[in-house]
């Protein structure tokens, strides 16, 4: 069936938020193992046993040969890698125990179609040297506070690059880890997000800003005033949509001041009290929440958390091609699912959190499922339960290295919904002209202004 762009109000939001209860940081005799036995980022320096992870040597900053700098569509520095092996419906069970659920599940659900392509595992993530410094300091000093809702005494870098405690503190420190991940100081992109349906898909263009005040140059805990980002998206194309999206002042410490959010469209902006947890994105079809976003955002204290350990699975990981402008969204996009001949999977370590729905609390989900890259922090893979306990969605971010950034992010996130047979996009490239542009610069809190946001409406 020929694929068909229909036009679709998407937005699209970037946050970060909350956690647990307030516990002490690591020893600096523990701290000490960061950039010995550890990486600078908490991940276990060496490969595993069998060889088919390898040791961590510093990440990788090369970018390959014809690449342009930041903005330019990245360019894939591993073309001659093979794949190891592919998992199908016909070998499954001989490689379950490194398949996550929600992959299996995919494999079980579309047998025919969709696979896991595994190739060698490389572990590039890296990050400047500000950001092993303040994970460092981050280690001796950071803790949860207001029942998980804030951390305190943290600033740039990962706030627990080392996990200690419970296994419910281990668990909601790893997704703030998660939360508040590298990923520069100024970032900005334009993307598009589909939702596709039996072959044919819907989207829009959008325009994404995000100011990580969190890893502003200069910054210290004291002078955060609370905000971790400024976010800003906005519709581009088509016509008829351009103008509208959502502001968001994203706070570090959501019981001392909660999120503060804008809608915007037509040049009127009006504050959005609920956009939070299971608030649906109605343009994405209704198959992402507003907490789906970014693969996990926001406030955790509606689960009770667990950590289930540090395990070898395959998650999706230096995915260039499925980004590139070599080829176009019909490509990349199957009826079902992304097109598998075009992802890539890889055998890491990552750390598996399970949030179950408190009793007292209402969610779309009952359980979710976290599969987190244990070099980058980065949620990889979700598996999301409905409340009679069956698989009902699966998130896969499409993870990469950023080798301008430097260091690991996603540009492509897949949210499947296994009952309708249905999926959604976000983050689709490889027909605009570049990817995200990474600056430092600040433009100033009056550019993320409600007040000022009228007057730039202006211009649709």
């Amino acid at each position: 069936m020929q694929k068909k762009l229909i036009p679709a109000l998407c937005f699209s939001l970037l946050v970060m938020t909350g956690v647990s209860s307030t516990q002490a940081a690591v020893s600096q005799a523990e701290a000490n193992k960061l950039g010995n036995s550890l990486t600078p980022f908490g991940a276990i320096r060496a490969g595993n046993s069998s060889g088919t992870i390898p040791r961590w040597t510093g990440g990788d900053t090369t970018a390959p040969e014809g690449y342009q700098g930041t903005g330019d569509h990245h360019i894939n520095p591993y073309p001659d890698d093979k794949p190891r092996y592919v998992v199908t419906a016909e070998n499954l069970e001989k490689y379950r125990d490194v398949v996550p659920d929600g992959a299996a599940a995919m494999i079980q659900k579309y047998p025919e179609t969709f696979r896991l392509r595994v190739l060698p595992t490389r572990r590039p993530h890296t990050a400047p040297d500000h950001i092993v410094e303040n994970t460092r300091k981050n280690a001796t000093r950071s803790s949860l506070v207001d029942g998980g809702n804030g951390v305190q005494n943290a600033f740039g870098g990962y706030p627990f690059p080392i996990l200690h405690g419970s296994s419910e503190e281990k668990a909601m420190q790893a997704m703030w880890n998660h939360l508040l991940r590298w990923r520069g100081r100024w970032a900005e992109r334009e993307y598009t997000e589909v939702v596709v349906v039996g072959g044919k898909y819907r989207g829009v263009t959008m325009r994404q800003e995000v100011f990580f005040n969190w890893n502003r140059e200069g910054g210290s805990p004291e002078t955060l005033d609370n905000i971790v980002n400024y976010y800003l998206s906005t519709v581009i194309a088509p016509k008829e949509y351009a103008g509208g999206g959502i502001l968001v002042h994203e706070t570090l410490d959501q019981v001392k001041e909660p999120r503060k959010a804008w809608g915007f469209s037509a040049g009127e902006v009006r504050r959005a009290p609920s956009l939070g947890y299971d608030a649906p994105i109605r343009s994405s079809g209704n198959l992402r929440t507003v907490d789906d976003t970014d693969v996990f955002n926001g406030a955790l204290d509606r689960f009770n958390w667990e950590y289930k350990g540090l395990k070898e699975k395959l998650i999706p990981y230096n995915n260039f091609e499925i980004t590139s402008d070599k080829y176009t969204y019909d490509d990349v996009l199957d009826n079902q699912h992304l097109n598998p001949d075009l992802t890539r999977w890889e055998l890491h370590r990552v750390h598996v959190i399970e949030a179950t729905l408190r009793e007292d609390a209402r969610h779309l989900y009952h359980k979710r499922v976290f599969y987190i890259d244990e070099d980058s922090w980065n949620v990889a893979l979700v598996d999301q339960y409905d409340d009679e306990g069956n698989l009902w969605r699966v998130t896969m971010a499409m993870l990469k290295n950023f080798y301008d950034l430097p260091g690991v992010w996603t540009d492509l996130e897949a949210y499947h919904d296994l009952k309708l047979g249905i999926y959604h996009v976000t983050g689709l490239i490889n027909e605009t002209e570049g990817t995200r542009i990474f600056k430092d610069e600040f433009p100033g809190k009056r550019y993320f202004s409600p007040f000022t946001l009228r007057r730039r409406l202006s211009n649709y």
